[in-house]
């Protein structure tokens, strides 16, 4: 038996677009929940990872990297899950890319609260070339602010997670478990699965596309086998659209399912039969009553 007492809290991950946090997220809890690519706007929702060990329960809130650009309601809605998720946390990991630091950051910079813990994560250090430069970025950044830690880690190579881990446990308050300890995610298996299957169309699409796309749920059903029947349909803004993720002889559709469909088998640990379908639906991005039916906040 041990007397030390257990931590348990919330800790928000913040930063702007593709500086790495939902790969941070998947690395520091070991399982795939949120979904990433090199694209902006992979993140749409806050996405909750729990890890737990002898000592703590770390739960992690990722969130939408805050937008500067394409003013429409769906990235107004995601700046506000950002700010939003801000509140009531007890420690904010503020991620940057190593030796990447302009206005963008500095904008989530000053959203950060100023009576919670903040810790300067620089991520994507593996690829910095000349390692040398590392201490005088962190220097420049530091300057007039104030960091609980600064760790610099590779969330893609699992370096440094572990201190990471350590600086954050230091300002986790006392108290039980805030969620079950096998538990992984609050979000449900028709939720993840919408997710994955998106960040197919993102990283099998080009540029344009993604941002006029979100994904549906139609149909979810488990067997008594485990098997799981899901039935998507794939909204895109106009008829071009549509032709360009069906692909020729339907050839692209076809590997965007066969992808989505591994990794959710690999995640519920299941067989899936997975079908899916395109749809047009024009100006959801910008239909405030569309988006809450599509589940964004």
């Amino acid at each position: 038996m041990t007397n030390t007492p257990f931590h348990s809290g919330f800790i928000a991950i913040v930063g702007r677009p593709n500086v790495g946090k939902s790969t941070l997220l998947n690395h520091l809890i070991g399982q795939k929940i949120s979904i990433t690519s090199r694209k902006a706007q992979t993140t749409r929702h806050r996405i909750t990872g729990i890890l737990t060990d002898e000592y703590s329960q770390f739960v992690f809130v990722d969130t939408p990297g805050f937008q500067t650009q394409h003013k429409n309601a769906l990235n107004r809605g995601m700046n506000r899950v950002v700010t939003s998720s801000l509140r009531d946390v007890d420690v904010v990991l503020f991620v940057l890319e190593a030796r990447h630091y302009d206005e963008r950051d500095q904008q989530v910079l000053k959203l950060l609260p100023k009576d919670v813990p903040v810790i300067l994560v620089l991520n994507k250090v593996d690829v910095m070339v000349d390692k040398s430069e590392l201490l005088p970025f962190i220097e420049g950044i530091a300057a007039g602010q104030h960091f609980a830690a600064i760790v610099p880690v590779s969330a893609k190579l699992d370096k440094q997670l572990d201190t990471l881990l350590e600086a954050i446990r230091q300002y986790l308050p006392q108290g039980d478990p805030i969620y079950a300890v096998d538990e992984i995610t609050d979000r449900n298996e028709r939720f993840l699965a919408a997710e994955l299957l998106r960040e197919k169309v993102f990283r099998f699409t080009g540029e344009e596309l993604p941002y006029s796309v979100s994904v549906v749920i139609e149909q979810f059903k488990q067997e008594k086998s485990g098997m799981r029947r899901i039935h998507a349909a794939i909204l895109v803004d106009k008829e071009g659209h549509k032709a360009m993720l069906i692909g020729a002889k339907g050839e692209k559709l076809k590997e965007i399912a066969t992808q989505a469909r591994l990794d959710m088998e690999k995640l519920f640990g299941a067989k899936v039969f997975l079908e899916v379908f395109v749809k047009i639906k024009s100006g959801w991005a910008d239909d405030e009553r569309v988006l809450k039916s599509l589940g964004y906040e």
